[in-house]
């Protein structure tokens, strides 16, 4: 039987599905302290236990997004804030490749906060 994550990203289409196990392995990948975790019905990824970022699907572009948590205390600019207190996100369109070297960069300032 399946875990309701890996239902989440399962039961996604095509090329949203790839974008998002792209990151799904990218982000634990990137330091050994995140780990991934089902929460408020989503992906997150913590470090050390603490929230860290997520992943999620945008409503009405229908754009993979990673969230990042404390994004507010960063500035990046491909981070966007909307109408959210503490979160930014980076939309990515699934018919391109993942920009690694950004994603990696905004998860090294995500990091930095937390160290």
């Amino acid at each position: 039987m399946l875990r309701d994550i890996d239902n989440y990203f399962l039961n996604k289409d095509e090329p949203v599905k790839g974008c998002l196990l792209f990151l799904r392995e990218f982000i634990p990948g990137f330091d050994n302290n995140i780990t991934e975790a089902w929460k408020y019905g989503m992906p997150f990824y913590c470090y050390k236990g603490k929230m860290f970022c997520y992943l999620w699907v945008d409503k009405k572009t229908h754009n993979p997004y990673l969230g990042i948590v404390d994004g507010n205390k960063i500035d990046h600019p491909l981070l966007i804030m909307e109408k959210r207190a503490r979160m930014k996100t980076i939309q990515f369109d699934a018919l391109q490749d993942v920009p690694v070297d950004t994603v990696r960069e905004i998860l090294g300032m995500a990091l930095a906060l937390r160290r």
